[in-house]
């Protein structure tokens, strides 16, 4: 998503000429091309897929509703498998229209776990609950903080249920380092993200994750906090960002490279 203007040829040959040997994947993009074509794609360039991104959307209160969202889960976890990626990216969703019962929504998304997750074990896929910032808890994630995502997490087996560690959505939380090394020691940081926060925040909230380096976390601090919780899995940089998408997507890759070496290495 981070250079979401090359198609998916293009992003394998970039990756290729960097020496880029691990992606992390959207469903929409891999939609577009075709997941057989996608997964032939990445096998034979050499690329591990780290994740697919996203399932979740788990609030709906209307029956149909629900069962639309659990079917296209379960449509996420084959498309997982099929890629050869263990973990899918869960955000969960916001609140339904008119409804203002934050609990009531956080308990449909551990029922709908409950139903996804043996699914997913039985694709050797692991669902990844990722918390979002909270200027996102009304209208597209209902989980907010670690240690939310971790209270759900945890009424499941680590190896079904874990959570996605996403400095942009979690830096300002002075509880959360606590919450990876109680990730860690429970098995469950399923993936970790890298994305600034700089400011001002554009008026599109959703698309102001900014290029590592140019604002306020210091990523080598939260990659210490997670290799300290035992996590020695990929790291992945995810930027929503139109001034990179406006950009050359081989330069925004290639710097992208250059930024994670110089603030993250």
């Amino acid at each position: 998503m981070t250079v979401k203007q090359l198609s998916m040829p293009e992003l394998v040959d970039a990756c290729g000429e960097l020496g880029v040997t691990n992606v992390g994947l959207w469903r929409e993009p891999v939609q577009a091309h075709g997941l057989e074509a996608t997964a032939k794609l990445v096998r034979d360039a050499g690329l591990t897929v780290t994740t697919l991104c996203r399932g979740g959307f788990l609030t709906a209160v209307d029956p149909g509703e629900r069962a639309k969202a659990l079917a296209d889960n379960r449509r996420a976890v084959d498309e997982a498998a099929a890629l050869g990626t263990e973990v899918l990216v869960l955000v969960s969703g916001g609140l339904p229209a008119g409804s203002k019962d934050l609990r009531g929504a956080r308990e449909r998304i551990a029922d709908a776990l409950g139903e996804l997750g043996p699914y997913a074990e039985s694709h050797g896929v692991r669902l990844a609950i990722e918390p979002l910032h909270p200027m996102f808890a009304s209208d597209r994630c209902v989980v907010s903080t670690l240690a939310q995502a971790l209270d759900l997490a945890e009424r499941f087996p680590a190896h079904q249920v874990g959570v996605t560690v996403d400095t942009y959505h979690i830096w300002w939380d002075d509880t959360a380092p606590a919450q990876i090394a109680r990730a860690g020691a429970g098995g469950r940081i399923h993936t970790f993200q890298l994305a600034d926060w700089t400011t001002p925040l554009p008026e599109g909230v959703l698309n102001g994750r900014g290029q590592i380096g140019d604002g306020s976390i210091d990523m080598r601090e939260w990659k210490g906090y997670v290799e300290a919780a035992g996590y020695t899995g990929a790291i992945e940089v995810e930027l929503f960002n139109d001034g990179l998408w406006a950009r050359d997507g081989r330069e925004v890759l290639a710097e992208t490279a250059r930024r994670f070496v110089a603030h993250a290495m």
